[in-house]
């Protein structure tokens, strides 16, 4: 097999490997291990770490191939994948060169798009994310200091300077609570309630932020990626950005693999598609017809009323834009251009005139 493949292990596949290696590694640090048994665990890190080079053979190969200057992240994470391991063998005599293979724990990161989004967010959100951490450092510098003033006589060995008082105010603030160290006077346990409490506020609001970062961006990608599908439908294309704002709020994305039906005949229409890559197979009485990009179907249930009058399936995998009946009637207000478009396309393909 050429390393061209191994470029494209999916990520799945990486996170697996990256399990493996990580509880070889872990296992290895049991003193009690057989020899056999650490031979074969020495070898299952040996065969990870060749499917690691190859795959880093086989990048390299692409990125050389079609010239490509982005995916830097990737690419270091390769190496550091292959190289650190590599440096720790050579360089290192002691057991412990094991260990080094725990730097496999950024593979996982390697195709993740959860990992880019959450970067995207913590970005747009650094500046109230650096809010929250200083207002979490003057309450934790303040109450190691209230601690160590309140509690230094009473508990010299534990509250005897503001370092040793810290250790109790990082485990107040953040409600741990482990216990080995009690403030013993009422105001010593007066502050250590306002700390909790100012302590559940805090990360509150680092949730909430986040939250709310999460939410945004992903509405923002969502909007990004409908806009680029509704821009994709003649139907829509002359229209302007105003008109195409609501149609994007209006339309919801949806793909249907191929051989699945989209409709029946005789269920209830709520909604219409718009066809914006792929075709589909409308079952017809005389023949079937296929509709394929820019096309759309479903609209006399949503405009008569009536059931569905034919069964249509997805031809090839296909991506749909659907519209409910209740956006239909904002879109008739907002764009009555459109709407009278599907209204005579209905009309036509019922084989009746249209009224003037």
């Amino acid at each position: 097999m050429s390393a061209v493949p191994f470029s494209k292990i999916s990520s799945p596949l990486n996170a697996l490997l990256t399990a493996i290696g990580l509880l070889a590694v872990a296992m290895l640090t049991t003193p009690d291990l057989a020899g056999e048994t650490r031979l074969v665990v020495e070898a299952v890190l040996a065969a990870i770490w060749v499917v690691y080079v190859l795959q880093l053979s086989g990048t390299l190969l692409v990125r050389r191939r079609r010239r490509v200057s982005g995916g830097n992240a990737a690419l270091v994470i390769d190496l550091l994948a292959v190289f650190v391991p590599l440096a720790a063998f050579l360089l290192i005599a002691s057991r412990d060169r094991s260990l080094y293979c725990a730097i496999w724990l950024l593979k996982p990161l390697r195709d993740s798009t959860f990992f880019r989004l959450m970067a995207k967010v913590v970005a747009n959100e650094s500046r109230n994310l650096l809010g929250v951490t200083s207002v979490f450092g003057i309450v934790l510098f303040g109450a190691a200091l209230a601690g160590y003033v309140i509690e230094r006589d009473v508990q010299p060995d534990k509250f005897g300077s503001i370092p040793q008082a810290m250790w109790w105010a990082v485990v107040t603030l953040s409600t741990t609570g482990y216990g080995d160290e009690i403030p013993q006077s009422l105001a010593g346990r007066v502050l250590a309630g306002l700390v909790m409490m100012s302590g559940i506020g805090i990360f509150a609001l680092w949730a909430g932020i986040l939250a709310t970062g999460f939410y945004e961006e992903v509405r923002r990608q969502d909007f990004v990626r409908n806009w680029q599908l509704v821009a994709a439908v003649p139907l829509f294309q002359k229209l302007g950005s105003t008109a195409l704002i609501e149609i994007v709020r209006a339309l919801r994305p949806r793909i249907v693999p191929a051989g699945a039906v989209i409709c029946r005949k005789g269920d209830v229409g709520d909604q219409m598609f718009f066809i914006v890559e792929g075709r589909v197979s409308v079952a017809t009485p005389d023949h079937a017809v296929e509709l394929g990009t820019g096309s759309f179907f479903g609209e006399m249930a949503l405009i008569s009323g009536e059931p569905r009058s034919a069964t249509v399936s997805a031809a090839t995998e296909v991506s749909l834009l659907s519209l409910y009946a209740v956006d239909f009637q904002m879109l008739s207000s907002s764009s009555p251009e459109i709407a009278e478009i599907i209204r005579k396309t209905a009309l036509e393909r019922r084989g009746g005139i249209p009224k003037s």
